[in-house]
C-alpha cells in the first residue's frame, strides 16, 4: 500500500536533491516511491533537510530537501510504502489474540 506524502516542486540536478512539499509525515528510513510522467523508482529516505539543516522527520506543511537516487521532475508525486508496517501490525494483533 502507498500513501501520498508529498509533491516535487523543484529539482537540483547537480546535487541530486528534490524539493518536496510534504503532505503527510515522512522520516529517515521510510521506503518511498517517486512517480511521474517519466519518473518511477523506489528508494529509502537517507537524507532530508529543512532550511539546510538535517532532520530525521518532516511533517505536513514542511518543504524539505530530499536526496534522491535518480532524476525527478517538478510535479512528480512522492508516496510512502506502508505494506510492511501494516503487515507487522496485523501479525502483532494475531499474536495478541492467541494469548487471550
Amino acid at each position: 500500500m502507498e500513501i501520498e506524502v508529498g509533491k516535487v516542486t523543484h529539482y537540483f540536478t547537480k546535487i541530486g536533491v528534490a524539493v518536496v512539499e510534504v503532505k503527510e509525515k515522512i522520516k529517515i528510513g521510510d521506503k518511498i516511491h517517486i512517480k511521474g510522467a517519466t519518473t518511477d523508482f523506489v528508494q529509502e529516505v537517507k537524507s532530508m533537510q529543512i532550511n539546510h539543516k538535517p532532520v530525521k522527520e518532516a511533517k505536513p506543511g514542511d518543504d524539505i530537501g530530499l536526496l534522491v537516487e535518480d532524476r525527478v521532475r517538478e510535479g512528480d508525486v512522492v508516496y510512502k510504502i506502508v505494506e510492511e508496517e501494516a503487515e507487522e501490525k496485523k501479525e502483532v494483533k494475531r499474536r495478541g489474540r492467541k494469548k487471550k
